[in-house]
């Protein structure tokens, strides 16, 4: 398993737009994105300059992905 990588919310917005996910809406500085095609499923990325590493172990998981396959996405 690969080391997670120090990334901002935007940088986590950006690769997740890579494999299908768009803006659904906002409130405040949490972003939700939400999977253009089945099975839909909506992440929560918070729109910070460094996003907490056991937060970005969940948004990972939540969109369906391993550790490695997010670091090919950046």
């Amino acid at each position: 398993m690969s080391k997670l990588p120090v990334v901002s919310g935007q940088d986590v917005i950006k690769a997740l737009a890579k494999i299908g996910y768009e803006f659904d809406h906002q409130r405040g500085s949490h972003i939700v994105l939400r999977q253009a095609f089945a099975p839909f499923r909506r992440v929560t990325v918070p729109n910070h300059k460094e996003i907490a590493k056991g937060t970005l172990r969940s948004i990972i998981r939540e969109a369906g992905l391993t550790v490695d396959e997010f670091v090919d996405l950046l």
